[in-house]
């Protein structure tokens, strides 16, 4: 192991053979690092987190402290549980779940950008990427290879679907469906053609991916309503991913203004 003579390293942390811990650096508490961990100088891990391998702490970043909820007492056993091959910049801070028992999670291959908050018992899945200064309150739970734009805010329970885009400095209360592009106070913009054309999403499954938008928020019909219509037909797996989330939401999702619209749904070839 690597460790800076100014690292301060608790005996009961795990740490792999080729981790490498930054000046000033503080491990404390029940903590597991994996093979090819770097810390960098200043960062605090604290509590019990685990981290897979291959993972980057940027310099200043807090991981596994407490909860900033009223409900929180330091008796409380709980967690942080990150992946592999996730970088985490500077000033990251990433709280340990809430409740007894309960965990923040990370997946893999994440890039959590300076200044990004993760709140108590959220759950990231794998190849996200949050940019500069976004706030995830607790229980925010953001679908695979979601993007998240610079200075975006997201409530407390809010859930963000699988590939979806936000645009930065925007603010959301609402759920994001899987797919979309999201942008300014809940609004959604059209579908995220250039994402799904990254994740190697067929032209066919796109254009279903549009037209099941189109159903829900510019046929005329209410929400409820176009699910009872998309019902009567057959549908490929994505476009049901996207109405089985719209149904399954407890907060509602994002709407769709027309006159508002960048409409990336015409950008498709």
């Amino acid at each position: 192991m690597k460790i800076h003579p100014t690292a301060i390293v608790s005996p009961s942390a795990r740490l792999a053979e080729d981790v490498e811990v930054g000046p000033y650096a503080i491990i404390a508490g029940d903590v597991t690092l994996g093979a090819g961990c770097v810390v960098q100088a200043y960062a605090v891990i604290e509590g019990r987190v685990t981290m897979g391998s291959g993972n980057f702490v940027g310099y200043g970043a807090v991981i596994g402290a407490a909860p900033q909820d009223f409900a929180h007492n330091a008796g409380i056993s709980s967690e942080v549980r990150i992946g592999d091959n996730n970088r985490i910049r500077e000033y990251v801070t990433i709280h340990r779940g809430t409740k007894e028992g309960s965990a923040t999670t990370v997946g893999n291959g994440c890039f959590l950008m300076v200044g990004t908050h993760i709140g108590h018992n959220v759950t990231i899945a794998d190849n996200v990427i949050i940019t500069n200064n976004c706030l995830l309150a607790g229980y925010v739970d953001v679908g695979e290879a979601a993007v998240l734009g610079g200075g975006s805010v997201f409530h407390q329970f809010l859930r963000i679907g699988r590939r979806a885009m936000v645009a930065g400095s925007s603010s959301f209360n609402k759920d994001i469906p899987p797919f979309v592009t999201a942008n300014f106070r809940n609004l959604l913009v059209g579908i995220n053609v250039i994402g799904l054309r990254r994740g190697g999403v067929d032209a066919k499954t796109r254009m279903e991916i549009k037209r099941a938008f189109k159903l829900v928020y510019r046929s005329g019909l209410r929400v409820r309503e176009a699910l009872e219509e998309a019902g009567k037909s057959g549908w490929g797996p994505e476009a049901n991913e996207f109405f089985e989330f719209i149904r399954s939401s407890k907060r509602g999702t994002c709407t769709s203004n027309r006159l508002a619209d960048i409409d990336s749904t015409e950008a498709e070839d």
